[in-house]
This record gives structure tokens, C-alpha cells and sequence, in this order.
């Protein structure tokens, strides 16, 4: 954890009333973001328009092109981490300041839409909404990261802040190793004071993330012994691999089903006396016949907790109701790296109150803590335990992410903004209150 002292300067300073010059800096911070918001909008559709799936390295490069312009243009530090080692196209990195509480700002440049595919373009809709491939998964975000830094540095604000802004390429689809992929991301919590992520959340401009749950993948393999079917249950073949994977998988299911924010799902199961997986292509197929004992199943899944604690639980219940077999019949389960859980500190919540307190004052009303049901996984998960304060949900609103019926509601896009902009402008004041 960071220093106790700017810790407690930091939440003391977020929950006091503003100065009486703060409301004029904060006009001006909205006013000039305003002013910068069709130059954000077209600069947004340049971004849409380039195809930046996981797997399309060339359109993920360009599109960090184009955010690199940018930080250039403000006289951040930038920098290209090549992801060769980790299999993806790469981040961008960009920095700037020495001085004051460390700012980490999360977002991604990849998409989930491949380069064949016929989704590919930024679509003006009636009412204010606009499609587009990533357009708020995640590409309005990182408009939102640009757009409320450039209003602060053109109005001198960044001075006592320090900033790191890290666009990961492979959100959507993580390289791996994850020690590679996300170590951009790990880097940046160690060194600052307070994380913030620019994902979509719920897509509710009411609302914004404290906590996220988990990711974690597992497999299991189960074998027993082939026979006759007519020998099953006799004392010389046991039960067979499909039995012992169901008492397993049930047993999952009336031990852990229900217990907190956890939840566990087998995703894939195939068995018979052959079983042939392909974990890289998520398929798997298997030859059996109802006169022979199964010899082998596998089935993969995944597991979703609240906290660290719930999910080291899970694991446990989970190996233990493994390792206890029926007869002449053998089980392994492992787990693979995955997402951590993003818990819901008490000083996530104080974050949480900071930008509802701001959204009040500009008159959107308050934000609350998204339901961590309804949010999956994100890059915020690798910083949220290194950092002393964790915020996520912040981008750009919409529907339908992930599909092609992905649309942002722009109302929110400049509203965003100016929360985002004097959050840190407030933050950077924390210091000197």
C-alpha cells in the first residue's frame, strides 16, 4: 500500500466541500471541454472506423497512433510496449508529471470485431446515439481519458497531479502469459495512489463500478475404468467417468451455489471411451457407446468471486469434492490464470461519493455502485489491488456491446468528460486543501 499520510490527505481532501474559487475552475474545465467537443467527436469516429480487433495487430497499432498524437500534443511521455513476448499487438503508455497523487487511467484499444467482419463503421443514428464497432467498448472511453486531460493541461491544471495512462491491446482477447500481458497495467498500480477504468460498466450513466468480480478458468478430467456396461456398479469397474463427473459437478452445485457473489459454470463437457479436446478453438468431441463404461471425461469452466478470499474458498471446496472419487475412478481439476477480483473497499466507496458529489454539482444527478453481477471482468482487476483507491465504469455509455447492435448514447460522452476532468482536477487539489 502506498504512504499512509497521502492516503489520508487524499480521502480527507476528496470528501471536503470545494474552496470558493474551485466552482469558477470548474465552469471553465466544463466550458472548455465543450468547446473541444466536436474535435473529440471526429477524432472518436477516426478511431471507430479503424478496425482494431485483438488479432488485427496493424489496426490496433493504428489506432494507438492516433491516441499517441495526441498525448504527444499535450507533452506527455509516450511509449509502444511490443507485445511479441505476450503474443498481442502491444500498449501505449503515456505519462506526464512528477508531483502530487498518481493518477493510473485504464482503458483498451482492441475490439471483439475481427477485420472480415461486416460490422466495421462509425453510424449516426436518430436521437443522439451512434454505431459503431468499439464505440463504447471501449474506444469512447479512451476519448474520455484524452478529452478531459487535454481541457486540464490546456487550462494549466496538471501541475500538481501525476498521470499514467496505460491502452492496453488486448482487453477483449489477453496474451499470454497474463505476467506479460497485463504487467503495463501491474506497473502502473504499483506506482500510483488511484486507478480509474473507462469501460462502459453497465452502460448506466447513473452508475459506476466499485467492484468487479473475477475470471478464472478451470478444467476438469475425470477417468475410469472401461467395461462392459453390463459390470457397471460392480465392485471389480465402479461407476464409470460420466458418473463421477456428474457427482462432481452436483456436488459443486449444492456446496457452493448461493454462497455470496460467487459463481461457477461448466462451460464445455465431452466423454466416452475416447475424448478429443481443443482448448484454442474451444471445441471438443468424443466417441462412446451406451455398452461400455465411459473411460474419460473433460469439462472446462469458469469461476467468478468478489474477493480474493471467496474465490481461494471456492478453489478448496472445489478440490476437495474432487479428490473424494467413487470407485476405480480418478479426477483432476486445475485452474488457469485468469482475472482477479476487484473487491469493494471502503475507499473505493469514497472515490465513488467523490464523482457522485461531482456529478450533483454539474446537475446529472447521483452516481452508484453497479450491482457486480452485472459487470464482468476488465483490465481494473490487475491495478485494484495495488492501489489504494479504485473507480471503473467511467466511459462512454450505450448498448449492446459486443454485438453488432453496439450503440453509444452521446449524451453521455461530454458529460463524462467533465466529471472525469475535475475529479482530477479535485484530486490534484487533495494536496494542497
Amino acid at each position: 500500500m502506498k504512504s499512509t499520510f497521502l492516503v489520508l490527505t487524499l480521502v480527507t481532501g476528496l470528501l471536503q466541500p470545494a474552496s470558493f474559487a474551485k466552482p469558477l475552475i470548474e465552469e471553465q474545465i466544463v466550458a472548455r471541454i465543450d468547446q473541444g467537443l466536436q474535435q473529440s467527436t471526429d477524432t472518436l469516429k477516426q478511431v471507430v472506423n479503424i478496425n482494431s480487433g485483438t488479432l488485427n495487430f496493424e489496426g490496433v497499432k493504428k489506432v494507438a497512433e492516433v491516441f499517441t498524437a495526441e498525448f504527444d500534443g499535450m507533452g506527455f511521455d509516450t511509449q509502444w510496449i511490443d507485445g511479441s513476448e505476450f503474443n498481442r499487438a502491444g500498449h501505449l503508455v503515456a505519462s506526464y508529471g512528477t508531483k502530487g497523487p498518481k493518477i493510473l487511467m485504464i482503458g483498451h484499444l482492441d475490439t471483439v470485431f475481427a477485420k472480415s467482419d461486416d460490422f466495421q463503421s462509425y453510424q449516426p443514428l436518430d436521437d443522439g446515439f451512434v454505431a459503431g464497432p468499439g464505440i463504447i467498448d471501449m474506444k469512447g472511453g479512451d476519448m474520455i481519458i484524452v478529452s478531459a486531460l487535454k481541457a486540464l493541461k490546456d487550462l494549466d491544471l496538471l501541475d500538481n497531479v501525476s498521470i499514467r495512462v496505460v491502452l492496453t491491446g488486448d482487453e477483449e482477447s489477453s496474451g499470454r502469459p497474463l505476467s506479460l500481458s497485463k504487467k503495463a497495467i501491474v506497473d502502473g498500480a504499483k506506482w500510483a495512489d488511484i486507478a480509474l477504468g473507462f469501460e462502459n460498466g453497465d452502460s448506466n450513466i447513473k452508475t459506476a463500478v466499485v467492484a468487479r468480480r473475477s475470471s478464472v478458468r478451470w478444467q476438469l478430467d475425470v477417468t475410469g475404468k472401461p467395461a462392459h456396461s453390463s459390470q457397471i456398479f460392480t465392485d471389480e469397474v465402479g461407476y464409470g467417468a460420466v458418473f463421477e463427473a456428474a457427482r462432481i459437478l452436483n456436488s459443486f452445485r449444492e456446496e457452493l451455489a448461493g454462497q455470496g457473489n460467487l459463481t461457477f459454470n461448466p462451460g464445455l463437457i465431452a466423454g466416452g471411451t475416447r475424448v478429443n479436446v481443443q482448448p484454442k478453438q474451444a471445441k471438443a468431441d468424443a466417441f462412446g457407446k451406451s455398452n461400455v463404461v465411459a473411460k474419460e471425461v473433460s469439462v472446462s469452466g469458469g469461476v467468478r468471486a468478489l474477493t480474493t478470499e471467496e474465490l481461494a474458498n471456492a478453489k478448496k471446496v472445489m478440490q476437495k469434492i474432487v479428490s473424494d472419487n467413487l470407485a476405480h475412478t480418478s479426477a483432476t481439476l486445475s485452474f488457469a490464470d485468469g482475472y482477479p477480483p476487484m473487491s469493494p473497499t471502503d475507499n473505493n466507496y469514497k472515490l465513488l461519493s467523490m464523482y457522485s458529489d461531482i456529478s450533483v454539482s454539474l446537475g446529472y444527478g447521483p452516481i452508484t455502485a453497479v450491482n457486480p453481477r452485472k459487470a464482468g471482468a476488465a483490465d481494473i482487476s490487475f491495478a485494484a489491488g495495488h492501489v489504494d483507491m479504485a473507480m471503473d465504469g467511467l466511459g462512454l455509455m450505450g448498448a449492446g456491446a459486443h454485438t453488432k447492435g453496439e450503440v453509444a448514447d452521446m449524451s453521455s460522452f461530454a458529460k463524462n468528460m467533465h466529471k472525469t476532468a475535475i475529479l482530477i482536477y479535485r484530486i490534484s487539489q487533495s494536496e494542497l486543501d
